[in-house]
């Protein structure tokens, strides 16, 4: 007689027939097996809204754990009553949803990135480059493959991105002959591996069996694989994975440090860069958010305020405190200098802060030239 799946089993056959991601996976349960060693391992289905709330107020006064982490625990814990065991807690008045603080995010300036940059060699040199040029996540740019690489049209297609969609962004000009030469020397490896048996790629769903060919298929191909091949039975036959995220933060952290920066660097701050030095130099905030893949354009706003508190800056220190616009500030340079005293503010374009900063987003034409100004 076959026995029931057990608790940790059924929230994971839940989270797939959902198409959550991996991570979220692993995230809900981990929480769901901290919460039943927390209460000496009592089933939850006799647990309710007691049992939760004191676990989360150990979360939060005992292990002071931040916000984002806390509410993360309690979607876990209201996931598996909801739609495992079906069970009503009925409110949590006791510890509510923790309140996100707001947080600017940390940003390299362009020499920054410089420094950073004259460190990296070979594929993190690439990896790094499309990061910042194409404004991508570590895990969307470890999962390109080869057919998602357009150099006819420099763009790169981003299959199921966060929140499963996808989206298209520029293809870094300066990274375009050294990915052409990455890419002949990862085909070279394929057919090596072809001629070993073991030139397979893991395929999304279950693609392998409407496409039996494409594993194979150099198309399909990832774009930085794994050194090694991977024999791990939960993806079949063995096969090369692409390259794992640790490999690529270690390395940032490595190069960080050797540039000297004081800064908290990690390998998605360059996706805060991207989106930063493009409003930096005049794009509008929509081409912005769909380049970032952003459902809401507020989640690009956190953005403007970076670039606009960059842009001050650097108007302070050039025009010695003046007000006055980037149309002004073309002139003076034209001129031939910043005279302190002769130069008058327009009533057109000098009037409020906002209206200023409004005339400088404007659409540019080169986007290719912007991504890749600071490589």
């Amino acid at each position: 007689m076959d026995q029931p799946p057990r608790l940790l089993d059924r929230v994971r056959d839940a989270i797939r027939v959902r198409h959550y991601s991996r991570r979220t996976e692993e995230a809900y349960v981990y929480w769901i097996r901290k919460y039943i060693v927390f209460h000496n391992k009592k089933h939850p289905s006799l647990m309710g809204a007691t049992e939760i709330s004191a676990f989360l107020t150990s979360l939060a006064v005992r292990q002071q754990v931040s916000a984002s982490t806390q509410n993360q625990a309690l979607s876990a814990l209201l996931f598996v009553y909801r739609h495992v065991l079906g069970i009503d807690v009925g409110p949590l008045e006791q510890v509510p949803r923790a309140r996100t603080p707001i947080r600017v995010p940390v940003v390299l300036s362009r020499d920054e990135i410089r420094s950073i940059m004259q460190y990296l060699t070979g594929t993190m040199w690439i990896i790094v480059v499309l990061l910042y040029g194409a404004g991508l996540r570590i895990q969307d740019c470890l999962e390109l493959r080869v057919k998602d690489i357009d150099f006819d049209w420099n763009q790169i297609v981003v299959r199921r991105g966060k929140g499963q969609k996808d989206r298209l962004t520029m293809l870094p000009v300066a990274a375009r002959e050294r990915l052409r030469t990455h890419l002949d020397e990862v085909k070279r490896q394929h057919e090596r591996d072809l001629a070993n048996g073991v030139g397979r790629a893991v395929l999304p769903f279950a693609l392998d069996r409407k496409y039996p060919k494409a594993s194979t298929d150099w198309a399909w191909q990832f774009v930085f694989p794994a050194s090694r091949i991977c024999r791990d039975p939960r993806w079949g036959p063995p096969s090369r994975y692409h390259l794992h995220e640790t490999v690529v933060q270690k390395a940032v952290t490595e190069v960080v440090r050797q540039a000297g920066l004081t800064k908290r660097a990690s390998a998605h701050i360059f996706r805060h860069c991207f989106a930063t030095h493009l409003l930096e130099d005049g794009y509008d905030i929509r081409t912005v958010q769909e380049l970032l893949g952003h459902a809401d354009v507020s989640t690009t706003m956190i953005y403007v305020v970076v670039a606009v508190m960059w842009w001050r800056v650097r108007r302070s220190w050039i025009l010695g405190g003046e007000s006055l616009c980037q149309g002004h500030i073309r002139r003076r340079r034209r001129m031939g200098g910043f005279p302190n005293k002769g130069v008058r503010p327009c009533l057109k374009h000098c009037s409020p802060a906002q209206s200023r900063w409004r005339a400088s987003m404007r659409v540019s034409s080169q986007k290719n030239d912007v991504s890749s100004s600071a490589i």
